[in-house]
């Protein structure tokens, strides 16, 4: 063999371990970037995790079609159950924390499980990005630095608005009628604070139920015999749906108005109610309505829902908050990771903090969030809104 070609040849072979890590680096630049979800899936009658689910594959779809982030690297979205027990949701966190290139984790509907939560974030410095739970402790968590973000609707705004709305109808004593959970006392603890302020209405009463109770109507009629003039409600579907068919089986004289926080959103509340629901006045909380959304602006998104779901039409959008939080969030994020340069959490994290203008769904965000607030939505989104003759929820009035 010529002494030119055992050169070459030996070039050659020297050569293969370069090109292998230039190979392994452009594999590594175009691997998927990947987030994560912890919800209620499987949970009897809720909607809630799937909605959520369906708002980020709605947003990853327009992104990775944008051509991804970090110069062109896809997202990628897995999945956890955790049925609203606790215990699932922390081992659903730490096998998610240990997945490489994931850089965050979205939460699911129930305060308590992401409380619960809280410790194995810390622990793990696991970004977390809550587009539903409403517990102010979720973010007044004592971390330093805070890798808990959220695009949702917050207890000490809720509750408040809430009574306000009484206010404006002229309901001036109200009944509290709350879960016996965390959630529940962060209601208690923020409606005691706009009580304090002297403010109207005032309450009649606090009466407490407890998950899976199959009747209500002894706590309710308490606060009515107590003087309630309506009932302010904290509960997810089931528990709700109850207590409407057994105020609707009361002489009308009898059946309170309900302002209800928007837990019963999160699943089937409507068919649970059934025809009982149109039988009493009964109104909710939400941030935003897709009905109150630009057609210019929601337009495209309902032709990804279409193609990637078979849905076309807002109506057809189940638990619409989660889907549009769920959304706005994953735009912001992605931001974030460009913004950052990497997948590094503790980098994202801080890039979180820094995102500037975003045209979003549940609104126009001059900067979602800073190093101070954690708060991506405030009390001026709020609106209260009713169900339809057909169940779908509108703001109340249209």
């Amino acid at each position: 063999m010529p002494v030119f070609v055992r050169i070459m040849m030996l070039l050659a072979v020297l050569a293969l371990p370069g090109r292998a890590a230039v190979a392994a680096s452009e594999t590594a630049a175009r691997a998927p970037v990947i987030l994560g979800l912890d919800g209620e899936f499987g949970l009897a009658n809720s909607t809630s995790a799937e909605s959520i689910e369906r708002g980020i594959r709605t947003a990853i779809d327009e992104i990775n079609r944008s051509g991804g982030v970090l110069g062109g690297r896809p997202l990628d979205l897995v999945t956890r159950e955790h049925r609203s027990i606790s215990a699932r949701g922390i081992k659903n966190i730490r096998e998610l924390a240990a997945i490489p290139n994931l850089v965050a984790v979205y939460g699911g509907r129930f305060s308590p499980v992401v409380i619960e939560e809280l410790p194995v974030l810390e622990e793990t410095r696991t970004l977390f990005l809550a587009p539903w739970s409403s517990a102010d402790a979720i973010i007044d968590n004592g971390m330093k630095p805070n890798y808990i973000f959220r695009l949702s609707l917050r207890d000490s705004l809720a509750m408040p608005f809430l009574l306000a709305h009484a206010q404006r109808r002229g309901l001036n004593r109200v009944g509290l009628l709350l879960t016996n959970t965390a959630w529940g006392r962060s209601n208690l603890e923020a409606a005691n604070r706009y009580f304090t302020e002297g403010g109207v209405p005032q309450p009649a009463g606090t009466a407490w139920y407890n998950w899976r109770d199959r009747s209500l109507i002894d706590k309710y009629q308490a606060l009515a015999q107590a003087g309630a003039q309506a009932i302010v409600l904290v509960a997810n579907d089931d528990e709700a749906a109850i207590l409407v068919r057994e105020v609707a089986a009361l002489p009308a004289v009898e059946r309170l108005p309900i302002l209800s926080h928007w837990g019963i959103t999160g699943g089937d509340f409507v068919g649970q109610a059934g025809a009982a629901l149109h039988e009493v006045d009964f109104s909710v909380i939400q941030t935003v309505s897709l009905f109150r959304t630009p057609p210019d602006r929601l337009a495209p998104v309902l032709e990804t829902t279409r193609r990637l779901f078979g849905l076309s039409r807002i109506e057809e959008i189940e638990a619409p908050v989660g889907f549009i939080h769920a959304y706005d969030l994953t735009h912001i994020l992605a931001r974030a990771i460009d913004l950052a340069g990497t997948t590094d959490r503790a980098a994202v994290r801080d890039a979180l903090e820094r995102v500037g203008h975003y045209q979003g769904l549940a609104r126009t965000y001059d900067r979602p969030f800073t190093p101070e607030r954690h708060e991506a939505l405030t009390e001026k989104e709020l609106l209260m809104a009713r169900f339809t003759r057909d169940g779908v929820l509108v703001p109340d009035g249209e």
